[in-house]
């Protein structure tokens, strides 16, 4: 990696409030990532059912759907006390989980999972509007891509930590080790020099400022490909995860060679998150994005390929590739988007992007058994080109993001 390509991450880096971001995305990335794998084998223990293990997943994403509403939160107070207060509310919230140890209590951790959801929307809202405040509009891409290798590297240690403490000690015991984790994130969030002026208030009734951050994103020409590219590759993505049980088979392999296509892929995700910035740079957030689509059809055609290279390329490829469109999203909503209605936007954009992931993993769930792996993702790689092709032109022209901006226009 050559030093111009390095240097802005080691602005990123040398940024104090940077770093404290950084850390906390870290810090409780890891303990979310923890429960999340622990609380479906806890309820799976307790009730001995696969379906009631699923709901967990169910109870976390539901909140989701009511980002535009949540996102609105964001935008009431002022983002840095918002954070800490969230960070507390759940790590009071997980510490009522050390009592289950029934099947009669698993509704507590269904309540408990589906407001740490709703939490973390309003969490991701106000840190991503605090962020844009504090971080130089031209470091922002390198940012949200060291977030996004960040996020990645939990993924792949968390949930092994999580599952060994679950064997070892019970789910209480993750439960606990997660509520730590917001108890040491609120420190790092605590320390962080942002100034933010009071919200003006509130005008409108509620359904007209929720609805605010919809429009916004809908009249705005770089935002909405944007959105429309990353919902629709979310949903071939969640199409595509659908199928990876059956590409397993195909090959051969015992379900837990899972594991191992998941850690290629979070390798891949990891790498492009290091160099999501200076590709922001040079191609805009629509050509990024699309470059990254394009990589992503054809990881996915590759891995109807039953092959264990094919297999390990096709998941690094897809590792790279899908987040592309989410960087360039979020970096672009970031920079588009006035300080006031940030919050709104950010949840907003986030629930047209991520849901359609659901719906990809439960229809897949049908297709899979219906006509077999191997044409559902010939037909994915299709579509997906199709998706990349649509956003290139007649953006490809537009400046990109970066230009005519300067450090000096920081709040």
């Amino acid at each position: 990696m050559t030093n111009r390509t390095t240097r802005p991450v080691v602005r990123v880096l040398r940024d104090r409030d940077a770093r404290l971001y950084l850390s906390g995305v870290v810090v409780s990335g890891f303990g979310t990532s923890a429960l999340w794998l622990a609380s479906g084998v806890w309820v799976k223990d307790l009730t001995g059912s696969d379906g009631l293990a699923a709901l967990c997943v169910l109870a976390l994403w539901l909140p989701t759907l009511a980002g535009p509403l949540l996102g609105t939160l964001a935008d009431r107070v002022r983002r840095k006390p918002l954070l800490i207060g969230v960070n507390l509310l759940l790590g009071a919230l997980l510490l009522t989980l050390v009592g289950v140890d029934t099947p009669g209590d698993v509704w507590l951790l269904y309540a408990v999972l589906f407001v740490y959801g709703a939490a973390g929307v309003v969490h991701d809202a106000a840190e991503s509007a605090l962020v844009a405040t504090a971080v130089a509009p031209t470091l922002l891409g390198d940012f949200n891509g060291l977030r996004m290798t960040a996020s990645e590297g939990m993924k792949l240690l968390a949930p092994l930590a999580g599952a060994g403490l679950y064997a070892a000690y019970g789910g209480a015991s993750v439960a606990l080790l997660d509520a730590a984790t917001f108890v040491l994130a609120t420190g790092l969030y605590a320390a962080l020099r942002v100034r933010e002026e009071k919200p003006a208030p509130p005008t409108g009734s509620r359904r007209e400022r929720t609805a605010e951050g919809a429009r916004h994103l809908w009249a705005h020409p770089v935002l909405r490909p944007l959105v429309l590219a990353g919902g629709a590759t979310m949903l071939c993505a969640g199409l595509n995860g659908a199928m990876l049980y059956a590409v397993v088979d195909d090959l051969g392999r015992s379900p837990a060679y899972a594991g191992v296509l998941y850690a290629v892929q979070g390798a891949g995700s990891m790498a492009v998150g290091l160099l999501s910035g200076t590709a922001l740079r040079r191609l805009g957030e629509r050509r990024f994005a699309a470059f990254g689509i394009t990589l992503l059809a054809l990881a996915v055609t590759l891995r109807a390929v039953p092959s264990d290279l094919s297999a390990l390329v096709g998941s690094a490829a897809i590792g790279a590739g899908l987040p592309a469109v989410l960087i360039a999203t979020l970096t672009s909503v970031q920079r588009e988007t006035p300080d006031a209605l940030l919050g709104r936007v950010t949840a907003t954009a986030t629930t047209l992007v991520y849901t359609p992931n659901v719906a990809g993993l439960a229809a897949g769930a049908a297709l899979v058994e219906l006509v077999g792996h191997r044409l559902v993702l010939v037909a994915l790689g299709v579509v997906l080109l199709v998706t990349a092709a649509l956003l290139r032109p007649p953006f490809a022209g537009i400046r990109p993001p970066s230009a005519g901006v300067s450090p000096s226009s920081r709040p």
